[in-house]
């Protein structure tokens, strides 16, 4: 059943010297929004008026000039919408209608009704031109076909005559471009446009779909550049293309025909479309955008465009959708997390004037996403995105070294649901684990007197007093520990730094690792200064010892 030689290949078009390969997108194609017309027909429920007029108005703040805005000789709905926009003046000046139209006298009059008192429209009328379309689907031959599209343009050039007041842009789409001979595609369009005749001032549209996709982008780009090079009047028309994304490849294909001498790119957002959709504008768009070329589209609002996007199509906007996708600037893997922390931290110390930030290839504020998004931990994050959660939400500052400890109880606590962990619970097994001391072990007071080369100082905590000398207060603690509980300890790793709080008080926080009897422990407090900090996290870690735990008992 699963045969693949029941298919041919596509065959590719002898170009050798094609040009596209060495040119650049240094700027935005105009953009068409066709979500009102081919988005809407791929729904399993499509929009009700509500829904269009907010996709409308959507596509009208995100900065398209043209949109098309349905199929008004073909369904009353469509033709309803198209006369609420107009007679309800939500069509700002600046921004042009598209309208579908197949190449029949009674739709294209029809169309006419639908646009009358519009200030600007572009009439796009179609006809298919493929070898399958021709032979199968409409029995025609080449001449047949091509007389079809003239009739059509004749019929859209009359009725534009009798609707002086609005300003007319015709397009002509041959259907099924891709799967066209390229000569004939050519010789099609041509007679269409030496009937409407660009070169006295009409501004004519010749818009290539890739209907089917049918072929690699490259090929899809020869034809492109084929089709430019061959047309008669190609200096007097704009070149649009629709491409369909039914090998993946709909953005890389509409790209690659930019540089072929395309000028134009018709889709929707988030690629909603028939079968597996259209050009994702949004895709394509940012895709410039990170590239410090100016899409001329405002997306930075992507939560709000999603929003309503969802709601006015019914769809899911996918968690891994390219630049809008809820995960795709969040980091598990512990590597990623780490790399992006060290990254962001480099840029604002060097204060670096491009964003060049390792695994973000854009800034998430951008198109208001925050840092919340990028790293989030499950038990395949590292030591480095767990730091960075509590330094990102909590302002938390941790040394390195307290890294390790911190991911082995989180990376536990996640191993143990097999679930990702929130911020709020990393915060509080932090606070378990490293920060929260039984009273038992809370300093209370302490006092020192310093003698010519060390000090002798007293701790009270939980009813004990102890005493110990040392070099300093933190050296006393240790040896007083170490003579009342008969242990060895030593301090591994400590770090203290001054804390500005919500307020204007100075705090200061410590943390330290002790090594007692061989078992490491690590702690943090903050306390008013730095010796009270210092010797309450010692006391902290101390405490969490089976040394301590065992004489408690």
């Amino acid at each position: 059943m699963f045969d693949y030689r029941k298919y041919s290949a596509f065959q590719p078009v002898a170009l050798p010297d094609r040009t596209w390969p060495d040119q650049t997108i240094t700027q935005a194609p105009d953009w068409c929004s066709v979500d009102l017309r081919d988005g809407n027909q791929a729904l399993v429920n499509p929009m009700n008026v509500e829904q269009k007029t907010r996709m409308f108005n959507l596509l009208v703040q995100l900065g398209f000039k043209e949109i098309e805005v349905g199929f008004p000789s073909a369904s009353k709905p469509d033709f309803d919408f198209v006369r609420k926009i107009i007679d309800e003046g939500l069509v700002p000046d600046d921004v042009t209608l598209q309208v579908l139209t197949q190449a029949r006298e009674v739709l294209i009059a029809r169309t006419y009704e639908a646009l009358a008192g519009c200030k600007k429209a572009v009439i796009h009328v179609y006809n298919s031109t493929s070898t399958v379309q021709r032979e199968q689907v409409f029995g025609q031959d080449m001449d047949g076909i091509k007389a079809i599209a003239v009739q059509g343009a004749k019929w859209v050039e009359q009725y534009a005559a009798k609707h002086p007041n609005t300003e007319w842009v015709f397009q002509y789409s041959p259907e099924s471009f891709t799967g066209t001979e390229l000569d004939y595609a050519v010789e099609v369009c041509d007679a269409v446009i030496n009937v409407w005749q660009p070169e006295n001032g009409r501004e004519v549209i010749i818009n290539l779909p890739s209907t089917v996709e049918m072929s690699t982008p490259n090929v899809f780009a020869d034809q492109v550049e084929y089709f430019c090079r061959h047309l008669a009047k190609r200096e007097h028309v704009r070149i649009s293309l629709h491409t369909h994304n039914d090998r993946g490849c709909a953005v890389a294909a509409a790209e690659l025909g930019l540089m072929a001498g395309a000028d134009r790119v018709e889709g929707t957002l988030m690629g909603n479309g028939e079968r597996t959709g259209n050009t994702d504008l949004i895709a394509m768009a940012m895709n410039l955008y990170s590239q410090g070329v100016n899409p001329k589209l405002d997306l930075s609002n992507i939560i709000d465009i999603i929003e309503v996007v969802e709601s006015c199509t019914e769809i899911a906007v996918g968690p891994r959708h390219p630049w809008a996708g809820e995960l795709v600037y969040t980091a598990f893997s512990g590597s990623h997390q780490d790399a992006i922390r060290k990254s962001v931290k480099y840029h604002q110390d060097h204060n670096k004037p491009k964003w060049d930030v390792a695994y973000l290839p854009i800034d998430p504020r951008d198109i208001g996403r925050e840092y919340e998004a990028v790293v989030r931990i499950n038990s395949q994050s590292g030591k480095g995105g767990v730091a960075l959660v509590l330094e990102r939400d909590y302002n938390i500052d941790l040394p390195k070294w307290m890294h390790m400890p911190l991911s082995r109880v989180v990376q536990g606590a996640t191993e143990a649901t097999g679930m990702e962990i929130s911020p709020a619970n990393i915060y509080t097994l932090y606070q378990q684990n490293f920060v929260n001391v039984d009273d038992a072990w809370a300093l209370q007071d302490y006092g020192m007197q310093k003698h010519a080369d060390n000090v002798t100082a007293s701790f009270s905590f939980g009813g004990q007093q102890l005493q110990g000398q040392g070099h300093g207060a933190l050296e006393a603690l240790s040896a007083a520990l170490q003579a009342r509980y008969g242990c060895n300890l030593e301090v591994s790793h400590y770090d203290q730094h001054a804390l500005m709080n919500a307020g204007t008080e100075s705090m200061a926080q410590a943390c330290i690792e002790l090594e007692v009897n061989g078992d490491f422990l690590a702690a943090v407090a903050v306390a008013e200064d730095t010796t009270q900090a210092t010797l309450q996290a010692m006391l902290t870690a101390f405490s969490r010892s089976p040394v301590a735990v065992a004489a408690a008992a």
